[in-house]
């Protein structure tokens, strides 16, 4: 047996030493406390606790604090500090654990500077301390690590920084309220006078003060996003929550990506709520997003029954039915005192007294408001209306057909219009106001609601439709890049003067997309009707559409599996909204990848409903004798029989299955004598027991193997030849996120010979182009 030299015993020893040590480095113990040089390292080594001083300064006479940072961030960000009012100024502290669970901060003479007042009944334990990976230092028992019986933690007690699985609000079962406060400035985390937290009405939402002033409202939870900010909403990265019960009253966020490290400050030098994103890259934090946002975000800017429109100058106006109670200082742009009603008004009188609808609205202040989560819109009008303190009602919830009720009593304030969100609000007017509104360029627009934008803003907006604007052009005219004066990118559609065809899509595409609101489908803004003249205006998606990707050997590499089916799930969820969840059953009948628009986060938005179709809540298909579409993606009983249901999306929705994971086009005509059809490629693999060789080779090294065969297995259902074999997108969804048995798929019918076109026959092998992005109508005789 070999003899080891005295050196190597030495540090042999240290080696153990050193790892004994760092078994505990993320726990304080009662043999152990942490003096001033120290820190504490949580186990996944994200975050750091010791003692720091503020600012530049690398004097340790300096004020110091008991701190948490990134430890993984080269740039020291402190994300909570304990003892924010009284600082050290000497470096003798310790931080310690009593025997019953205290955590106390003691100067070089034990005076007590910092602790956590924390009791506990418990007779038989021993407490620790110990810092968690997620940034949440906490006091327990050192047997028990269930976070329901933690003694004290201080994500009960955050500062400025608001961390991913925090909870912002109340414990109403023990009256503790976690709310964030600013440091006073960068140098100085005493508190500040800027604070955010959560009101507790009858219908919640989150507020910012500064002092005793509110400073900006989120607005309450809508169902889908918080009303007043659609940013603060579901993402690829970020998941908000929000509960509301007898025993709980918070919101909180957590990632999806544990790389991204990400958190949301108060910042009192600028007065705004930022989230900071870490840059691996440039190594520095990167702002994403700084609420208020813009001159509307301002509290109650346009006072009581006065609403703000950022796009618009002036941007207060009294809503309908209203009018400035001090013109005088209206017109010099003081519009604190806000609007009172301009006619004569009988409560709950027939004939005299009514609502007027008002859409993409942040509603107002709900701090004078009701809620009943069970109650229909129709039964909350009939509340607001029998009680004359009532001014305004709405759903609580917005999903679906919308659901719940909400009562507004008394002035309406802190009132906007979102262009990209917001809900109905309908506000109590005199009869006269109630009546349909029109336009004077044209009538056309009377029968339907939709967000009217000046002519002459969307020509400046656009550049006066310069070609250098242009995004691309469609079967009913030209896409054009917009620029808004609040910098909002839009993109315009302006229908070709010379197509009587696209007008019936126009009119139709306005009609369906001012009633849907979803992520993954593609927002309408409003439009401008002007003689000649119709424009769409959308929402601008910078990353262009899914083919532009997909189909293209260089683009196609910045889709990564992860992306992909992220991107298949979204067009899922937004299919089934439009068959199932949405108040409107729609059927899109032009569902491919040139028609999926993505966002610049990659997430997926359904686009172009002018050939969509509107179908009872109990219908699930109808027919047309004129067939529209592209081919490649319609199902054989729409391009033969004009038989179109929520089916015939399925097998749409299919085809774009394959073509993603496959990265080719289906090229939409196949013929007896050959196999270039994705369908039938997709299926001869199948049938081979080779299905491994349809995936696409830019995403072999990030592929999931069993995912990738899930969903040709899903798209050879969704193609079957019978509607009624093919699953519904509820049955899809739940197919695509478990790993159930799926059944086997039969032969698809991907083989067509003729069609009628014109009541002409002709030979799909002489007469049609096989690209899938030519849109066609086809007559069908009855």
């Amino acid at each position: 047996m070999a003899i080891l030299p005295p050196l190597t015993i030495v540090l042999s020893m240290l080696f153990f030493l050193n790892k004994a040590s760092n078994a505990t480095a993320d726990t304080i113990t009662q043999s152990q406390s942490l003096q001033d040089g120290e820190t504490l390292v949580s186990e996944g080594g994200s975050f750091e606790l010791g003692f720091f001083t503020p600012g530049s300064s690398t004097n340790n006479s300096a004020n110091r604090y008991i701190g948490i940072w990134y430890k993984n961030v080269p740039i020291r960000t402190v994300v909570w500090v304990a003892n924010r009012d009284n600082p050290i100024n000497d470096n003798s502290s310790v931080l310690s654990i009593t025997k019953d669970g205290q955590l106390l901060l003691l100067n070089g003479n034990n005076a007590v500077l910092w602790s956590t007042n924390a009791t506990t009944t418990k007779i038989s334990f021993t407490p620790v301390a110990q810092l968690l990976d997620t940034g949440n230092l906490v006091v327990r028992d050192e047997k028990d690590k269930n976070p329901e019986n933690y003694f004290w933690q201080s994500f009960d007690y955050p500062s400025d920084t608001f961390l991913p699985g925090m909870k912002l609000g109340w414990d109403f079962r023990t009256g503790l309220n976690r709310r964030l406060t600013a440091w006073r400035n960068w140098d100085d985390p005493s508190p500040g006078d800027y604070t955010s937290g959560m009101e507790p009405n009858n219908n919640p939402e989150t507020m910012t003060w500064k002092g005793s002033k509110k400073y900006y409202r989120i607005g309450p939870f809508d169902g889908i996003e918080f009303s007043g900010s659609p940013s603060l909403k579901y993402n690829l990265i970020i998941n908000y929550t929000y509960v509301f019960n007898k025993n709980e009253l918070y919101t909180a966020y957590f990632i999806n990506d544990k790389s991204v490290i990400s958190r949301i400050v108060l910042n009192q030098t600028i007065y705004a709520q930022q989230r900071w994103t870490w840059d691996k890259d440039s190594e520095s934090w990167r702002s994403s997003n700084s609420l208020p946002g813009d001159y509307c975000d301002d509290y109650n800017l346009c006072g009581a029954f006065g609403m703000c429109v950022v796009n618009q100058s002036p941007v207060c106006r009294c809503l309908d039915g209203f009018k400035a109670k001090s013109p005088e200082s209206w017109n010099v742009m003081d519009w604190s005192q806000g609007c009172v009603r301009s006619g004569n008004w009988s409560c709950r009188e027939n004939g005299k007294d009514g609502f007027v609808k008002f859409s993409n609205m942040k509603v107002p202040d709900t701090t004078r408001s009701w809620l009943n989560e069970s109650m229909t819109l129709e039964d909350c009008r009939a509340k607001c209306f029998e009680n004359c303190s009532c001014t305004a009602f709405a759903n609580s919830d917005i999903r679906g057909e919308g659901s719940g009720c909400a009562i507004w009593f008394g002035d309406l304030l802190d009132l906007r219009q979102i262009q990209n969100g917001g809900q109905d609000l309908y506000v109590r007017q005199p009869v006269s106001q109630t009546g349909t509104k029109h336009n004077n360029d044209d009538k056309i627009i009377e029968d339907f609601e939709v967000p009217l934008l000046d002519f002459a803003l969307i020509v400046e907006a656009t550049n006066d439709f310069s070609s250098n604007n242009k995004l691309g052009e469609g079967g009913f005219g030209p896409v054009y890049k917009g620029i808004l004066p609040d910098k909002q990118e839009i993109a315009v559609k302006r229908l070709s003067r010379t197509s009587n065809q696209g007008l019936n899509e126009f009119m139709n595409e306005v009609k369906l997309c001012t009633k849907l609101q979803h992520r993954n489908l593609v927002k309408v803004l409003g439009c401008s009707i002007r003689q000649d003249e119709k424009l769409l205006v959308y929402e601008y998606m910078p990353n262009r559409s899914l083919d532009f990707f997909l189909f293209d050997p260089t683009q196609a590499k910045q889709l990564d599996w992860s992306k992909r089916l992220f991107i298949i799930n979204g067009i899922a969820r937004g299919l089934l909204y439009l068959h199932q969840d949405s108040r409107l059953r729609i059927i899109h009948r032009d569902l491919k990848a040139s028609n999926i628009l993505l966002d610049n986060e990659m997430n997926p938005k359904i686009s172009d409903f002018g050939l969509a179709r509107l179908c009872g809540s109990n219908q699930n298909e109808g027919n047309t004798s004129k067939v529209v579409g592209t081919y490649g993606y319609m199902a054989p009983e729409y391009a033969f029989d004009g038989i179109f249901s929520i089916k015939s999306d399925v097998f749409s929705f299919g085809i774009l299955l394959l073509e993603i994971v496959s990265g080719k086009k289906n090229s939409g005509i196949s013929h007896f004598d050959n196999n270039n059809n994705l369908i039938a490629h997709a299926w001869r693999l199948w049938k081979e027991g080779n299905p491994i060789q349809l995936i696409d080779s830019y995403i072999e090294d990030s592929c999931i193997l069993y995912e990738a065969l899930r969903c040709i297995h899903v798209g050879l259902l969704c193609v079957q030849h019978r509607p009624n074999e093919r699953p519904n997108m509820a049955t899809v969804i739940m197919m695509l996120s478990n790993q159930n048995p799926l059944p086997e798929p039969k032969e698809p019918n991907f083989l067509i010979e003729k069609i009628l076109i014109d009541g002409e026959t002709y030979s799909t092998k002489e007469k049609l182009s096989t690209t899938n992005e030519l849109t066609i109508s086809i007559l069908s005789p009855r």
